[in-house]
């Protein structure tokens, strides 16, 4: 644009100088080095760059530069690939602690959230003098049911005897009544009498029965109420540390309600997190795992369990990794956590590296200067490089961001990248 602007300045310029030759104003004998110093840097440049020919190159004829690419070399490494899951500390095996003697109102507690208790130990103890007076007067009753049995024991007795003499009666009265000298309705009497006692002797020995079930029943009472008397303590079923108190002194224990403490066994504790289905199958129990825990740091884990139901609704399992009894380690903590899922070794690019079409994965290769696409199977994916198990060998070269704008057979200048994740210590 500007080569024209100054062309139209020049011939502007000539057209004046004419015009003043034409009125005897300019003598047309003015020579080239009178113009300005400007327009003689114009004029120059315009007859420089129309004496070079069309189309040759400002460099002198040389050919452009082949693009440069950034490369990698093909070199073996170890993989290990990782799964991240997050999820919350809970509880190994949680044990919830209520108590077994309801109604009854709390009187002291022995224990308090994260205290580390033993198996037995006294935890909160319940009031029992409701159950002290009803186990007194069970004793009455019991007594009493024994002097009932002794008494029909005397009833036994009497009744016997009773039925001895009718009986006696009722014999000497058989002979007497084939003689006539006894009437029938004296000997009717007498057999009555002998029947009668042998009813009685029948009562008397169920009076018995009566008042020895009366007494196992109150037996039993008894012993009901001497097991509700032990249980008026509240103990720890097992070696634990409790993470939770719900209970208060004067509330009236429910075993139905929420539990007074919440103990976990052993003080362990775990990670549990909910997994997407592909990951859940590459996770399998034993798998050692780097947990990261909010205000823990990280801890060594292991996974402990690995869930063999998916939610039908959210499509996610269920993954526990066991990590200890550690005193850091909270229940409901945040936990960010790194499955170690796979390891191999193989020859290995930088992911940025592969190309995919319709499913198969590329590399561009360079040899001689030229780019090749070759397809290769990859494996695992490790710190920003994947592990190539066919298709290229070690010692080749791979463009380190391929990308579509090479083709094959295209020249390239190549650059070396930097260096790899699993070369950097090195």
């Amino acid at each position: 644009m500007k080569k024209w602007i100054f062309l139209a300045v020049l011939i502007a310029f000539g057209s004046s100088l004419a015009a003043l030759h034409a009125t005897g104003k300019i003598d047309l004998n003015t020579k080239f080095d009178q113009l300005s110093g400007k327009a003689k840097e114009v004029a120059a440049k315009l007859a420089h760059d129309q004496s070079e020919p069309a189309g040759q190159s400002k460099t002198n004829g040389t050919a452009p530069l082949a693009p440069a690419v950034t490369v990698a070399t093909v070199a073996p490494r170890s993989f290990s690939e990782r799964i991240m899951v997050t999820g919350t500390l809970v509880a190994r095996e949680e044990i919830l602690i209520a108590p077994e003697v309801e109604g009854l109102r709390i009187v002291s507690l022995q224990a308090e959230a994260g205290d580390t208790v033993r198996k037995g130990q006294v935890l909160a103890t319940l009031e029992k003098e409701t159950l002290e007076a009803r186990r007194q007067q069970t004793l009455a009753n019991l007594q009493r049911t024994d002097a009932t049995i002794a008494q029909a024991n005397s009833n036994i007795a009497q009744a016997e005897a009773t039925l001895e003499e009718a009986e006696a009666q009722l014999a000497r009265a058989e002979p007497l009544r084939k003689s006539k000298y006894l009437s029938e309705s004296v000997f009717d009497q007498r057999r009555a009498a002998a029947r009668t006692a042998r009813a009685g002797l029948s009562t008397a020995r169920d009076g018995v029965l009566v008042a020895e079930a009366e007494k196992a029943q109150i037996a039993a009472q008894l012993r009901e109420l001497d097991w509700n008397l032990t249980r008026t303590e509240i103990r720890a079923p097992a070696t634990g540390l409790i993470t939770r108190r719900t209970a208060r002194i004067g509330d009236v224990a429910y075993g139905t309600k929420s539990p007074m403490f919440v103990l976990a066994r052993d003080g362990e504790i775990e990670l549990e997190a909910a997994v997407t289905e592909p990951k859940l199958a590459r996770i399998t129990a034993g798998q050692s795992s780097q947990v990261e825990v909010a205000g823990a740091g990280i801890v060594e884990g292991k996974v402990r369990l690995v869930s063999p139901e998916i939610d039908a609704s959210t499509r996610l399992g269920s993954v526990r990794i066991f990590l200890g009894n550690a005193p850091q380690l909270k229940v409901g903590a945040f936990g960010r956590a790194s499955i170690l899922a796979a390891t191999s070794t193989g020859l290995a690019i930088p992911t940025s590296a592969v190309l995919f079409d319709n499913g198969e994965a590329f590399v561009q290769v360079v040899r001689d200067g030229k780019v090749k696409t070759t397809r290769v199977v990859c494996g695992l994916t490790s710190d920003g490089e994947v592990e190539i198990s066919e298709g290229v060998a070690e010692g080749d070269i791979v463009v380190a961001r391929a990308g579509t704008f090479l083709r094959d057979g295209d020249a390239v200048r190549t650059l070396t990248s930097p260096p790899r994740l699993s070369e950097a210590g090195k």
